[in-house]
């Protein structure tokens, strides 16, 4: 088996293949200061929760954009799972082109992303991730990693008004049942939820301009594309677990 481990900033996303299939699979905290021990042990309760014995993972592959935790996971793999995990970066066999000005600054999750899409639907492609930040990716139909697009997320923008506006008190994210809100709460939901739709189309569609892209296959994933995306005029398709199949991908073409 495969455990195929995604470290955010926001969340930590593991999943454990047996093959090409997704068995299980967690979304825990990203707690910066956290021990090996204490990751360790939550991710040996998570499989054991799922009765899946440590020593069915036979490989690990982790993707990165904490570096503080890398030396961390690492360091798990080798004491709990005594494997050396494959760590993705700019270097790593994927089958896309990184054209990047400095291919070193290309996140780990973008270009597993990026590699999963391309593998998925060809080019050219336009991959939308709802993480920290709100990313796009831009893959030629040549597979080539153009470059792409990095806005501050959905989360971090909604806890920055919440807290520089006295007034605008924290709101769940939900679908308002209407544009023109009625009160605080319902005014501030369609803010931030359409908000962001008009956000996405708006870049999607400068970017189409700028390559000269007709039809690309447009891509949604992240914790929160299934709240965005269907308001969007642009995003064909959503897939949650796009991290995660990139990885396997990646890990097959490397192994």
């Amino acid at each position: 088996m495969l455990l195929a481990i995604d470290i955010g900033n926001t969340n930590i996303v593991l999943g454990v293949f047996n093959g090409k299939n997704l068995l299980y699979h967690w979304r825990i905290n990203t707690e910066h200061h956290k021990t090996s021990d204490e990751y360790g042990i939550l991710i040996n309760a998570l499989l054991d929760s799922s009765k899946i014995d440590l020593k069915k993972i036979k490989s690990i592959i982790v993707s990165c954009v904490v570096p503080l935790l890398l030396t961390v996971f690492e360091e798990i793999s080798k004491r709990y799972f005594n494997v050396r995990p494959l760590v993705v970066n700019h270097k790593t066999k994927t089958g896309i082109k990184i054209c990047y000005n400095n291919p070193t600054e290309v996140g780990a999750d973008r270009i597993v992303n990026a590699t999963a899409a391309y593998n998925e639907f060809g080019g050219p492609v336009i991959i939308i991730d709802f993480g920290t930040a709100t990313t796009f990716c831009v893959v030629s139909a040549k597979g080539e990693y153009l470059g792409g697009v990095i806005v501050p997320g959905i989360m971090i923008s909604a806890e920055a008004l919440f807290k520089r506006a006295a007034k605008l008190p924290p709101v769940e994210l939900i679908k308002p049942k209407n544009i023109i809100g009625k009160d605080t709460v319902s005014s501030t939901q369609s803010g931030i939820i359409y908000g962001y739709a008009g956000l996405v189309d708006a870049i999607v569609e400068r970017i189409k301009a700028e390559i000269r892209f007709k039809n690309p296959m447009i891509v949604a994933t992240g914790g929160l594309s299934g709240l965005i995306a269907p308001e969007t005029k642009s995003i064909k398709k959503i897939m949650p677990f796009l991290t995660l199949d990139g990885l396997r991908l990646i890990y097959e073409r490397n192994r």
